[in-house]
């Protein structure tokens, strides 16, 4: 029952993210906002739809590891799993803002994020504030630069009416919510049938069910030669990882470490592979993340699971 219940989950995320994603980027390119911006910002929400309610639904029913281990998971996935599966097939080429501002603020908010929960294992009410508000200066940030470049010769009009859109945006948020009952009780009852601690299943399982929408939305890019909204989405999503799903879900329900492995383990897994993209993208091609890249982050992520388990 368990493992039906996590393939339901697993299936209906899939789904709903997929309508979530298809709406939010049309409604973005009705508003004439660029690719690049629409990746870091639209798609990256959408695509962590997943793990915002998995983390709220998590942590306020006394799951607190699933609540972390769902988003460090999640992060470690989008990097080496993601970007390097997707790298592999489709070599991504950096946009100039994505290595001098986005990726830097990555890292910023992932080290902020692991002072906050190292400093007393627990991430509170105003810490969680302290991310959103970051994550309001950066999407602001984001759109008033994208305006100031007026660059919109990258998009296309939306084909898609307005009711269209809006129901796309409301089955992929219903379908979601279903979704992340269903994936949380299933992952849980498979954690406590098999002896596998709540940390274990949540940052790889549940991360990886979460980060399905991330892999959909950027190899659907990819194929559409849309890079610039490949890249854009897998960036924008660590940091939305962070600042939404874990900054909102702390101010709903203060969120404590129960499982010091998530500190000591699996966090400096998500720091690694996120610094490692400095040197993968100079060391091999200049500005990019080609197939030979790509190849090793995706290894990096099955040492990570080999290990874990």
């Amino acid at each position: 029952m368990n493992v039906l219940l996590l393939i339901l989950g697993f299936v209906t995320l899939i789904i709903g993210g997929d309508f979530l994603v298809k709406g939010a980027v049309a409604l973005a390119v009705r508003l004439k906002v660029s690719l690049l911006v629409i990746g870091l910002t639209v798609v990256s929400f959408a695509t962590s739809a997943p793990e915002l309610i998995v983390s709220v639904y998590a942590a306020l029913n006394g799951h607190p590891d699933i609540a972390l281990g769902n988003v460090i998971g999640s992060n470690i996935a989008n990097i080496s799993l993601v970007l390097g599966s997707t790298a592999v097939f489709f070599p991504m080429l950096f946009d100039r803002r994505l290595y001098r501002f986005d990726i830097p603020i990555m890292l910023i908010v992932s080290i902020l994020f692991g002072f906050f929960l190292q400093s007393d294992s627990i991430l509170t009410f105003w810490e969680g504030l302290c991310l959103f508000i970051m994550l309001i200066i950066f999407i602001l940030y984001s759109v008033v630069s994208a305006r100031n470049e007026n660059s919109k010769s990258d998009i296309n009009s939306s084909d898609l009416s307005l009711i269209k859109i809006f129901l796309f945006l409301i089955f992929g948020t219903i379908s979601l919510y279903f979704g992340t009952q269903w994936l949380v009780e299933g992952a849980t009852g498979i954690a406590r049938d098999v002896g596998v601690t709540e940390r274990v299943i949540s940052v790889s399982i549940v991360a990886f069910g979460t980060s399905v929408p991330e892999l959909a939305a950027s190899i659907i890019a990819a194929l559409k030669r849309e890079k610039g909204l490949s890249v854009g989405n897998l960036i924008g999503s660590n940091i939305f990882n962070i600042l939404a799903v874990m900054g909102i879900t702390s101010m709903i329900h203060p969120v404590k470490v129960t499982d010091l492995g998530l500190l000591t383990n699996d966090f400096w897994w998500m720091i690694g592979v996120a610094f490692l993209l400095y040197p993968l993208m100079y060391f091999f091609t200049k500005k990019q993340i080609g197939r030979l890249e790509g190849l090793v982050l995706f290894i990096i992520y099955n040492t990570y699971i080999f290990l874990l388990f």
